[in-house]
């Protein structure tokens, strides 16, 4: 066998973990390493991060992919790709420094401020500009926020950068933003390719001077110098490309090679990808994006806000008996709720869950949707409520699917990515939710670092053909097929799913108007 003369390093910055990876040419993954990410402690509508706590990580990180590789390896490491979650505002001085916590996609606080930037400019005209529907996840309303609120630190701020986007500063010094990302932020005119000068005028901001020239993804923005090797363990004068949003690394890592293809990059959050031959109409709940994939120009790309988030906290809030049974049996939880949710039969019982904790993005896209079960009896069973949890992330997964089939996409099957493909049980409720058979990635495969590794390696001619590298290196661990008593089930359960909220949706927009008010 030849030796391996070619490494990348991919990394990505998620919100709970970052992780990261040496892959070698061949598809080998030599060296792997994560570090798990907080959240402040803050109100419930508030989500922030602390920047210098990703660069800590990320050189623990780095320092433990060194030791596991070997010099010899490290050495021959072509190129580094960074991704991140988005859209996350953070204001840093002219010496890159952090001015505040970053305010990640989560956070819900600037709500008025973005009612105010539309009214202002008005719904049909700003959809036009940005490409989508306004929502409150993006950086136009937070920056006036930050700018309302804490005009100290505001005046202070030389640049606004994303998470990938620091990390990449303290690597290479220069203060970037890729592409990727700078098309998700809605401070983008999509028409232009350009900061977009009306909206920067609406919240008082030159967005020219504040945010980095958008670069693309795997543009090699700068090397890594002397002080971070030093303080990485990484060789300097290692190229360093833009990088992009997790999403689009997601999208690599599932392994999507052609259209009737989807993926789900199953999380904390979920990543939805359907692609598409043309591209859609800016004001539908689920948008298209140029992709990087032969054979597919447009990718409907969905994030869904709280799908491995909800498992975490049912388990944190509501399920101190499995916690307790679990422990006492040495059964991890996990395993353990997997196997509880088949005790009962699809459906729950008639019990539904919506996982709509931290509001909702596609296909919803609004900040006052709440979590909710729907249809408790007295005879229902704890396996019913963790059946309906696992239930309730399939259902919004299926609502995004419909919701891109509505505007012209196909899929007939699901490839799924990350942390959710462990669970046999989740993905045998999403094949039947979907009536499509699903295709689990290997775990080291198909993570979202290989999705970044095989984009530098794209750029560096490391993978002269990025679709044939993703199809060689990403592999499937198992395929599984629906089951037809559940799909019949699901199909006659999913429009109670959609209409329930559609009846409820004016009621909690003014229950978060009052409680806000209390």
């Amino acid at each position: 066998m030849s030796k391996v003369e070619s490494y990348l390093l991919g990394m990505d910055c998620g919100t709970t973990n970052l992780k990261a990876i040496i892959l070698g040419e061949d598809g080998t993954v030599v060296a792997e390493a994560s570090r798990p990410s907080t959240f402040m402690d803050l109100k419930s509508d508030m989500r922030e991060q602390d920047a210098n706590e990703w660069w800590s990580n990320t050189v623990e990180i780095f320092k433990s992919l060194v030791e596991q590789a070997g010099h010899d390896i490290v050495k021959r490491i072509r190129g580094i790709s960074i991704s991140s979650h988005t859209v996350t505002m953070l204001p840093v001085d002219a010496e890159g420094n952090p001015l505040r916590n970053g305010i990640t996609c989560q956070d819900s606080r600037s709500i008025e401020e973005l009612h105010y930037i539309v009214e202002t400019i008005g719904y049909d005209r700003f959809v036009k500009i940005v490409g989508g529907r306004p929502a409150v996840a993006f950086l136009p309303n937070k920056i006036l926020w930050f700018k309302k609120h804490e005009p100290e630190l505001f005046a202070k701020t030389v640049c606004f950068l994303q998470a990938s986007s620091f990390i990449n500063y303290k690597l290479t010094a220069k203060m970037t933003m890729d592409i990727d990302q700078a098309t998700r932020t809605q401070c983008m005119d999509i028409s232009t390719m350009e900061w977009s000068k009306e909206i920067g005028d609406v919240i008082g901001v030159d967005l020219d001077a504040m945010l980095p020239k958008p670069r693309l993804v795997d543009e090699i923005i700068g090397f890594v110098t002397e002080e971070a090797a030093e303080e990485t363990g990484l060789e300097e004068g290692i190229p360093v490309i833009a990088g992009c949003s997790d999403a689009m690394a997601s999208m690599h890592a599932t392994g999507m090679s052609r259209l009737g293809e989807a993926g789900e990059s199953s999380g904390t959050t979920s990543l939805v990808f359907v692609g598409s031959d043309t591209k859609s109409a800016p004001d539908i709940p689920v948008v298209t994006k140029p992709c990087t994939i032969d054979g597919m120009p447009w990718i409907f790309d969905a994030p869904i806000q709280a799908t491995g988030a909800s498992l975490k906290w049912f388990i944190e809030k509501m399920a101190a008996e499995e916690v307790a049974y679990a422990k006492e049996h040495d059964l991890n939880i996990y395993t353990y709720l997997n196997e509880l949710a088949l005790e009962s039969k699809p459906g729950a019982g008639g019990l539904f869950f919506f996982p709509y904790l931290l509001g909702e993005r596609a296909p919803l896209w609004n900040e006052y949707a709440r979590g909710m079960f729907i249809g408790m009896g007295m005879d229902m069973k704890r396996s019913d409520l963790v059946r309906a949890v696992f239930e309730g992330t399939a259902f919004a997964l299926r609502h995004v699917m419909e919701t891109v089939k509505e505007a012209g996409a196909t899929a007939e099957l699901l490839r799924i990515c990350g942390g959710g493909a462990k669970s046999r049980t989740w993905c045998q409720i999403k094949a039947s939710m979907l009536n499509m058979p699903v295709y689990v990635m290997d775990d080291k495969s198909g993570d979202v670092p290989v999705g970044d590794a095989l984009i530098v390696g794209h750029k560096l001619g490391v993978f002269p053909e990025l679709t044939k590298a993703a199809e060689k290196i990403v592999k499937v661990n198992e395929i599984i097929e629906p089951v037809e008593e559940w799909v019949e089930a699901y199909d006659k359960l999913y429009p109670y799913y959609v209409e329930m909220y559609k009846h409820l949706d004016t009621d909690l927009k003014s229950l978060k108007n009052t409680v806000d008010q209390l």
